[in-house]
């Protein structure tokens, strides 16, 4: 049989077939004269293995042991192996279609944010702000918008134990009486300084008002963490007395809780 001829006949194509002679899962047949690979049928039989397996899920890499005579395991440990790593999966695609039925339910009702995708205890903490928003007179400041960003980013990019501690101080300081308004005077004296040189007076009043909004034991953790790439990065998209503003009240809060 001719290359084309064996692809056919197992259901599948010539790139595969000269692919699997590629990694070594079929062997090289032998050639006629014209140079031609001439197939038989016990190759026909091995590459109709082949294509069993891997419609099984098992790896190129799993197929090569599993045909290896020196392979060390039996057909069965493989696919137990399988088997088990299939379940993994089924949970994880179970778990993130929960999570989608919840996003689901939050843009069908107008609540999904802007900032969104996000996790129920953030999208919760970002509608506090929006009707916090709603219920001042002008627009919306634009730290309070950044500083949505910059959560919505934490979520993504810390650890999972973290993120959660992180929420639930967050959670913590918003639900306190008059959390949000006094959050959004701050988010004000922040926007006036975009044009305020860094040793302007009204650095330090916005530092300590911000210092007295962050909760006990929020600021040191990030301080101690090893990587300063993200906090650069921060610092980087405010304006200089903004940034200034902020690095001082971080350092309020960490001498705060020593």
């Amino acid at each position: 049989m001719r290359i084309g001829e064996i692809a056919a006949l197992v259901g599948t194509t010539t790139r595969a077939v000269r692919h699997y002679h590629h990694l070594g899962l079929l062997p090289e047949p032998a050639r006629r004269a014209n140079g031609y690979r001439d197939y038989t049928l016990r190759d026909a039989v091995l590459l109709a293995r082949v294509r069993r397996l891997t419609e099984l899920g098992l790896g190129l890499e799993e197929v090569r042991d599993v045909l290896a005579d020196d392979a060390g395991r039996e057909l069965v440990d493989v696919l137990e192996e399988l088997d088990a790593d299939l379940a993994r999966q089924q949970a994880e695609i179970g778990a993130r279609r929960e999570r989608l039925r919840v996003l689901l339910g939050q843009a069908r009702v107008g609540r999904l944010p802007a900032e969104g995708p996000v996790s129920p205890g953030l999208a919760e903490l970002f509608g506090d702000m929006a009707r916090a928003s709603a219920a001042r007179p002008g627009p919306e400041p634009a730290m309070a918008a950044r500083d949505r960003e910059v959560l919505a980013l934490l979520e993504t990019v810390v650890p999972e134990e973290e993120g959660e501690r992180l929420m639930e101080a967050m959670r913590a300081m918003t639900l306190a009486p008059g959390a949000m308004d006094r959050a959004y005077a701050v988010y004000e004296r922040l926007d006036a300084l975009a044009d305020a040189a860094p040793d302007d007076v009204r650095v330090e009043e916005a530092a300590q008002a911000l210092a007295g909004l962050l909760p006990d034991g929020m600021v040191p953790r990030a301080e101690e963490t090893e990587d300063r790439a993200l906090m650069e990065v921060f610092f980087a998209d405010f304006a200089p007395a903004q940034a200034e503003a902020v690095r001082r009240a971080l350092r309020i809060v960490t001498e705060r809780d020593r």
